[in-house]
């Protein structure tokens, strides 16, 4: 098919057209529970349950939508999210975080600090158990959740049981085989990477800084427990790599899945691919399986 450069266009437009093509191959008709809209402080979320939750504290998942940071939100990523509640048996809460360039970063690492700090808080009235909190994200969603893990761990915060990363971008400012081989071509490009970075981050950002590149990261030990999706044709495949590797050697349990024939957010194209079906059930399962450890 013909490439569109998004980049060119109006962000409002490329926020439309994105939402399209995700409304468009997303997960059909998933069988869920209840589905219910609040608000942490000025930012939207919307908390999934799973049919026949019943009326126990169930575990959660708080997640990230991807996007570069400048793409996506509750509508785009609600059909993963159902799906995620679905398959794993765990409620989930898809945090609307504040993208680029309206709101650069910090804004999007407070948010997920201000939503994880809120899941805690009103745990009881949420009906989650505060003990089994998962959090994860796919593409710029996976970053946000390693970069939120790291600053936990570093300032404090509520205990992380599991991280979920899809498809992390681990390190903006570094150089990988994978982002110079899969440049073009492969439904995620190295330029739409670095021009969502330019909308993301403000000039003169220190991208040697965790919070911004996670892998850049100077103590990995006693992160949460990891699940790491990769697609073997993604820019982004080596830096995600990266990222698992320096978690087990932290001695940090982390399970990889690399899918070597797939692209970048291939979850994305349910309707087109067998594979995205089976590879989101299989993250919900490993996410269920940890939290039932916690």
């Amino acid at each position: 098919m013909p490439r569109v450069d998004l980049h060119t266009m109006p962000i409002s437009v490329l926020r439309q057209t994105f939402a399209g093509m995700m409304g468009l191959v997303g997960p059909k008709d998933v069988p869920i529970g209840k589905v219910e809209d609040i608000s942490i402080g000025k930012i939207g979320a919307r908390l999934y349950a799973p049919v026949a939750g019943g009326g126990e504290a169930l575990p959660v998942l708080l997640y990230f939508h991807g996007g570069g940071f400048v793409v996506g939100d509750l509508k785009t990523h609600d059909g993963l999210c159902r799906l995620m509640a679905h398959e794993g048996g765990f409620k989930v809460l898809a945090v609307d975080y504040r993208l680029g360039p309206e709101n650069k970063w910090p804004a999007p690492l407070e948010d997920a600090q201000a939503a994880l700090a809120y899941l805690f808080e009103n745990a009881p009235a949420l009906g989650v158990d505060a003990g089994r909190i998962a959090v994860g994200g796919d593409s710029a969603g996976g970053l946000l959740t390693a970069a939120l893990t790291q600053v936990v761990k570093e300032k404090g915060g509520p205990a992380i049981a599991f991280q979920l990363l899809m498809f992390p971008g681990t390190d903006p400012g570094g150089h990988f085989p994978s982002m110079e081989k899969y440049a073009v071509g492969y439904f995620l490009e190295k330029r739409a990477i670095e021009w969502n970075m330019k909308q993301y981050l403000p000039a003169g950002a220190d991208v040697t800084s965790p919070s911004i590149s996670p892998l850049r990261g100077k103590d990995f030990s006693r992160l949460p427990p990891a699940y790491v999706m990769l697609g073997g044709y993604d820019p982004l495949h080596d830096e995600g790599l990266a990222y698992a590797q320096k978690l087990r050697d932290a001695g940090v349990k982390v399970t990889i899945a690399d899918y070597d024939e797939m692209v970048h957010c291939f979850i994305y194209l349910q309707t087109v691919l067998p594979q995205a079906h089976d590879a989101v059930a299989a993250a919900a399962k490993a996410v269920a399986e940890a939290l039932a450890k916690a």
